[in-house]
């Protein structure tokens, strides 16, 4: 669909009927528009319709509400069209995305923004046209040589695009150009509007009808194509392919014009068939979404599976929430099958949540084989389109399963029975940038809430907040203690970098443990895992002579080296530079790599084991769509001896050939400046620690440390959860942290450093008035203190849990933000609030 927009004139409207309109701006409330009479009919909650907003931009929205009460402050302007013939959001997606701007303190704008699929909205692109009422030979202003090309090439294609400009002119700089043409009254500037999503469309070719209906026609084609072998070889090919003589209204549907095609046949050939009558040429609209056929039926479920199935079940008599507590290679994703089908066979929909792309793409090709086209798959990945067809196809009903990340919160599912959030404890879970910054796990219990749907939290370490739940009473729990098919658990080993540093056996920051178990599973025809949680080759460079390192000219960071594409790159901010050649601060040429980083790692191996297949699994060897897979399927095949990788192998990954996971560095997890480091750091070596011995072959799991005598190592070779929450349940209830306490922390930004200070300060007593039960700390310089150009000073507030607080102190401290907005010295400083931050 495509509109144009000029000077845009009001439409007439019935002055009884408005639409408050949702409006993707960071303005926290919705904006009311008048219904014109012609789309009284087609108006409804959730279709998305064009509105100006301000005097110049021209906004999708999306219908909140209808009503006849006309704004008191503003005069409504009228909607200018509408997009849908039947909404593309229906009213508990609007329901759900209130709360979430009022739970994590941003606005409805910024939620619909985060919600919709970049295809369902519009994209607007300045271009410019002649004035048909100037004449350039009685024009009193004169034309310089470039205006005089933009009107010739105006003369020539009607309209053209600011980028269009810049190409004829062979110039960046045109604004002033456009604008001396605009005054002089020359050109007139509008905008064009269109949907972004395109369906997609395939060429294809059948015979015409007549040609079947006539009868003896398709005889005497044939008979007159004697002396032309190539015309006839594609008729023949067609009458092969497509079963025409039989049934023929029913069964001409057309052949794809490439398939035609594919056996080197002429396309002229073909050309000149449809020219004289025999094949037409027309255009089907087809899914971008592969289609895939059921090929099994889910697995027979162990004794453990089917009685944890069937605790499941009891809770859910009394209980919206289970936690399934299953050790990593129980079998937890069978019993998600098992539940799936039971939603969808009652006529609910299913939703899955997993935290990474990385683990869709494994997970996805097993359940594709149970539920083939029932099921959706929502992911960044997926293009603009693909994921505007796979809205669509939940709407449609196509999909009543889908399986997803975060993201995939926001589908417009109207009849959810069941979501289950795999590895509920990753923090994955959590968005950080930009707004809404909202916690996928909570989120999604209310929006089961919200559905009165069921909820399934998975994990072989659950998050605390989740494991208290459950064991005081508010969430069922199942415990899932014995691995499936009885496979055993891995050994652990610990590998002291410090004692084999003395003795001389550290190679290549490897200890002669690790090697040794590496070159044991080689031997055996066995996989390794190595996992490091740092991408690049090394955290950064450092002259020997002087101690410079290279820093991040936005942030406050050193920029990490990646040998791969022999750069510095800042993992904030993105600003890169070449790697120097002398130190640029002595001169010295004594530069050295300082730390590991996967890249480096796998060069390390390389040298150490140069007979082994090493692959890589970080953020730079998956940017492409299909990144994930292909290395996942070069180790399934075997392609691949060792793969090292960061947090993205640490989950759901399946491979019984895999016997040996190394853990680089223990204690880079472990001494991380936050509260939950401890419960992370035990949560992430267990699960890495999971992918090993998931076939027949018993696995080893060899942790590196400085320190291995740290009492959390013993926890975790136990897998002692339960003494490991206990002891940090009981630091968090004295020092006050979650799930004692809600946090919430505000960070304050500005290009100056003393402004963010003092405006973090100022906010900071405004708050301490606020009458509810709380403690603020801060505020402090960030941990970061300056990324993109921009200081931050932060702010935690610690919260009593009661939500009647809750509400109040969010209550008072948008409102606070709002008015320092308005009139105060610190009104240029962001503010910038999350929820339960991780």
């Amino acid at each position: 669909m495509e509109s144009l927009f000029g000077n845009l004139e009001p439409l007439t409207h019935t002055p009884n009927k408005f639409a408050d309109i949702i409006l993707p701006v960071p303005i926290p409330r919705m904006f009311t528009y008048a219904i014109p009479r012609e789309f009284l009919e087609q108006i409804s909650i959730g279709s998305r319709v064009i509105v100006q907003f301000g005097k110049k931009k021209i906004l999708t929205g999306i219908v909140g509400k209808v009503h006849a009460n006309p704004p008191s402050a503003y005069e409504a302007k009228p909607i200018f069209d509408v997009l849908d013939e039947q909404p593309s959001v229906n009213p508990m997606q609007i329901q759900f995305w209130s709360w979430m701007a009022d739970y994590y303190c941003c606005d409805l704008g910024e939620v619909m923004h985060a919600a919709l699929p970049a295809g369902l909205r519009l994209s607007s692109e300045s271009r410019i046209q002649l004035n048909p009422e100037f004449d350039p030979e009685n024009s009193q202003y004169p034309i310089d040589p470039r205006e005089n090309k933009i009107l010739e090439a105006l003369e020539n294609a009607g309209e053209i695009s600011y980028s269009d400009c810049e190409v004829i002119l062979e110039t960046k700089t045109i604004l002033p150009i456009i604008k001396s043409l605009v005054a002089k009254e020359a050109i007139l500037v509008f905008e064009k509007i269109q949907e972004k999503y395109t369906p997609k469309k395939v060429s294809r070719i059948r015979i015409q009808q007549k040609v079947l209906e006539e009868k003896g026609k398709l005889q005497e084609i044939f008979d007159s194509l004697g002396k032309s072998p190539k015309q006839e070889s594609i008729l023949l090919k067609y009458l092969q392919e497509v079963p025409v003589l039989n049934q023929p209204e029913r069964n001409n549907r057309g052949i794809e014009k490439s398939k035609l095609l594919s056996e080197g046949d002429s396309p002229s050939s073909l050309k000149t068939l449809i020219k004289n009558g025999i094949f037409e040429a027309f255009e089907e609209i087809v899914s971008r979404i592969d289609s895939i056929e059921a090929t099994r039926e889910s697995v027979e479920l162990s004794s453990e599976q089917k009685r944890a199935l069937s605790e499941i079940k009891d809770h859910f008599e009394d209980k919206q929430t289970v936690l399934l507590q299953g050790i990593t290679g129980s079998g937890k994703t069978e019993i998600y099958v098992k539940l799936i089908q039971e939603a969808i066979e009652s006529g609910s929909q299913a939703l899955l949540l997993l935290p990474e792309i990385a683990l869709t793409t494994q997970i996805v090709s097993r359940l594709k084989q149970v539920f083939g086209d029932r099921m959706g798959v929502y992911h960044s990945k997926y293009s603009d389109n693909e994921r505007v067809e796979v809205w669509n196809g939940v709407i449609q009903g196509r999909f009543p399963f889908v399986v997803g990340v975060r993201s995939s919160l926001f589908l417009p599912f109207d009849s959810l029975g069941l979501i289950i959030v795999d590895e509920e404890h990753e923090a994955s879970y959590k968005q950080f940038d930009p707004a809404p910054r909202f916690q996928a796990r909570d989120s999604a219990i209310m929006l089961s809430y919200f559905h009165q749907a069921k909820t399934i939290l998975g994990s072989a370490t659950p998050s605390f907040e989740s494991y208290s739940n459950a064991r005081n009473g508010k969430y069922g729990h199942v415990i899932l203690d014995k691995r499936y098919k009885d496979a055993k658990l891995p050994d652990f080993h610990l590998s002291s970098l410090s004692e084999d540093k003395r003795k001389n056996l550290l190679k290549l920051d490897t200890t002669r443990l690790l090697r040794e178990k590496i070159q044991q599973a080689l031997d055996s025809n066995q996989q390794v895992l190595i996992f490091q949680n740092r991408r690049g080759y090394s955290p950064y460079i450092q002259c020997e002579s002087c101690g410079w390192t290279g820093q991040c000219i936005q942030c406050d960071v050193s920029l990490t080296y990646h040998q791969f594409t022999s750069e510095l790159r800042c993992h904030y901010c993105g600003y890169k530079e070449e790697v120097p050649t002398a130190c640029p601060q002595c001169g010295s040429g004594d530069l050295k790599t300082m730390g590991m980083g996967t890249e480096q790692i796998e060069e390390s191996l390389s040298l150490l084991f140069p007979e082994a297949r090493i692959g890589r699994m970080d953020l730079d060897t998956t940017r492409s769509k299909h990144g994930y897979q292909r290395i996942l399927d070069e180790f399934a095949h075997g392609h691949l001896d060792i793969l090292v990788g960061t947090q993205m192998i640490s989950k759901g990954l399946d491979f019984e050939r895999v016997t040996v996971v190394g853990i680089w560095d223990g204690d880079r997890i472990l001494n991380f400046p936050d509260f939950r480091s401890g419960e992370r750091a035990f949560q992430q070596i267990t699960q890495v620690a999971g992918r090993a011995g998931r076939g027949n072959a018993k696995g080893d799991v060899i942790i590196q440390s400085r320190k291995p005598d740290q009492h959390i190592y013993d926890q975790i070779i136990k897998g002692d959860f339960d003494e490991f929450y206990l002891q940090e349940m009981h630091d968090r209830k004295q020092f006050f942290y979650p799930p004692y306490v809600k946090l919430i922390k505000i960070t304050a930004r500005h290009q100056d450093y003393k402004t963010a200070e003092q405006g973090a300060i100022f906010l900071h007593n405004k708050m301490s008035q606020i009458d509810a039960k709380k403690i603020l700390l801060g505020p402090e310089k960030a941990l970061i203190g300056k990324i993109k150009n921009q200081y931050q000073f932060e702010t935690l507030i610690k919260l009593d849990r009661s939500g009647a607080i809750q509400n109040h102190f969010k209550k008072e401290l948008r409102r606070i933000i709002d008015q320092i907005k308005i009139d105060s010295p610190y009104k240029s400083v962001r503010y910038v609030i999350d929820v339960d931050p991780n």
